[in-house]
């Protein structure tokens, strides 16, 4: 597939990417060929292949999920800019 300047200055406009005139010719041979790639990976014949999540089938760590206080609330609440009784104090928002 084939990709004119025309259809670039679409692409990018719909992308919100500035892309100079002199540039055009460029992204829309760059788009050309991805097309061109994705038409030859339809190609391929994926019958009977799972789908994957990982090149490798290894698991990842996990922790053990505990529930506690963090231990240092006030290294936390000094990074607040309005702290009360150990505690955000936000605005309120509801009347």
């Amino acid at each position: 597939m084939s990709i004119d300047i025309d259809t670039a200055r679409k692409v990018a406009h719909l992308a919100r990417i500035r892309v100079p005139e002199d540039h055009l010719l460029e992204l829309a041979q760059e788009l050309s060929s991805i097309l061109t790639f994705m038409e030859q990976l339809n190609e391929v014949d994926v019958e009977g292949v799972e789908p994957m999540t990982s090149v490798t089938p290894m698991r990842l760590k996990r922790r053990v999920d505990e529930v506690t206080d963090g231990g240092y609330p006030e290294k936390i609440l000094k990074n607040a800019p309005d702290a009360r009784e150990g505690f955000f104090a936000v605005p309120k928002v509801v009347e």
